[in-house]
């Protein structure tokens, strides 16, 4: 435990969905469900107006439809997430230089490498609320929410106590006395299971798991988890922030709207996923020794297997073939709704053949696929888009060949809805262009 509250967590408020509230003015103060759109769909973010009505992340999108049906569902813009976390995570090491990102929209920062005068609550206070207000003006609006303590777990659970766009500072030395009347499940690792097995027992609060022994934890959730268990009920966590979070995997998996029945139409996707690993890895320097599929049958089922390569590798045909090979062991005749290919054990070396130079991938010519109603349609709502005559818009909806699109951007009112037939040579997506190198190229 550190003497001085100086790890931050920082949290954006319901990221996917108050992206799209800036981006689309009609949206803003209104419930919106960002995630899969069709029937199969799941959410990933909901603003908080539509978590009044009890929708939430994870939830099936029918179910968010049946609870919120005036909401708007949109399928998501990750060159938006992306760009925004990319402006946020640069304030971050701005202010240090150890910055541990967890994903998109939440990041640890270590206060002892920012510079700061001292490490006392009223400093630490005053540097989160000016760091609040930064992200707000970068993001164009968005809130963050943020907590100070003196551990990572700390720092996590007073983020998450008053959102949204709140701060809180756990002093030091007032670590227990926060935790004691919390339910166990805010502490990392105690999920259903585990939280079912400590009611079984009568533990349902941090106090509770705190008057546990050492070892009696160790004998209900065994050596590692009962440890690490026992340490966080007392508020003990010595993990630094890491500034460098190396990828552990790289994967690439769809979901269909129709069940897949046709086992070389999924031996075609799956070397269609191999092929877009293949290139990811390269692009980032990598290779990995462990081919995983992932298999989702027709009754939510979720199956995987792996096989695992002497060495690394970064050949598409490679994993391409593992991923077959995998598949041949599956009985998938009642149907496949997802299939996923990944690698892991990530290096940055491939392994070179006897005569020490590297061996030549091997050319493998892509079947044609064609997947019967596809998730990924060709006007997905919420998709940017831009008109020759109208300028640019987004799209409110689409079907039965008409394509509906609300023109308006972040920095307009709300704007005008037009429809148009989907194959106007007019109407087409939109895309930021792309960042410039450094070298200006």
């Amino acid at each position: 435990m550190r003497a001085e509250a100086s790890v931050l967590h920082l949290d954006l408020d319901a990221f996917f969905a108050a992206v799209e509230q800036r981006d689309k003015p009609s949206l803003r103060g209104k419930p919106v469900v960002v995630g899969g759109v069709g029937g199969r769909g799941v959410v990933s973010t909901a603003s908080y107006e539509a978590r009044v009505y009890g929708v939430r992340s994870a939830m099936s999108t029918r179910e968010a439809r049946s609870r919120c049906p005036h909401a708007a569902f949109l399928s998501g813009r990750f060159h938006a997430y992306r760009e925004t976390s990319r402006q946020v995570m640069g304030l971050l090491r701005a202010a240090s230089p150890l910055v541990e990102p967890l994903s998109l929209d939440e990041a640890f920062v270590d206060l002892a490498h920012a510079g700061l005068p001292d490490l006392s609550v009223e400093t630490v206070t005053a540097f989160a609320e000016d760091l609040r207000a930064r992200v707000m003006e970068a993001t164009g609006g968005l809130t963050a929410s943020v907590g100070i303590g003196t551990s990572k777990f700390i720092a996590k659970v007073a983020s998450d106590l008053r959102k949204p766009d709140a701060l809180v500072v756990v002093a030091p030395g007032t670590e227990r006395d926060l935790l004691r009347p919390m339910d166990v499940r805010v502490i990392p690792g105690v999920g259903p299971a585990t939280a079912e097995r400590m009611r079984r027992v009568g533990i349902h609060t941090v106090e509770q798991l705190e008057a546990v022994s050492e070892d009696e934890m160790v004998r209900l959730l065994g050596n590692a988890h009962g440890h690490w268990l026992y340490s966080l009920a007392r508020a003990e966590d010595d993990r630094p922030v890491v500034a460098e979070r190396e990828a552990k995997s790289v994967s690439v998996e769809g979901t269909y709207d129709t069940d897949l029945t046709d086992r070389k139409l999924m031996e075609s996707l799956l070397t269609r996923q191999a092929n877009e690993v293949a290139g990811r890895l390269r692009k980032g320097g990598l290779s990995g020794r462990t081919v995983t599929i992932k298999v989702r049958l027709h009754d939510f089922t979720t199956l995987s297997r792996s096989s695992t390569l002497p060495s690394p590798t970064d050949s598409a045909a490679t994993i391409a073939r593992l991923a077959r090979t995998l598949l041949a062991d599956l009985d998938t005749t009642g149907g496949v709704r997802l299939l996923g290919v990944g690698v892991s054990g990530l290096a940055d070396w491939v392994q070179e053949d006897l005569f020490g130079e590297a061996a030549e991938e091997e050319v493998e010519v892509l079947p044609e696929v064609e997947v019967p109603h596809h998730s990924r349609r060709t006007w997905a709502p919420g998709m940017d888009v831009e008109h020759a005559e109208h300028g640019r818009g987004w799209v409110w909806g689409s079907g039965r060949g008409v394509v509906t699109v609300r023109f308006e951007t972040a920095s307009t009112p709300p704007g005008p809805v037009r429809s148009f037939k989907d194959d106007d040579p007019d109407l087409t997506p939109w895309r930021p262009p792309e960042p410039e190198d450094e070298d200006g190229t």
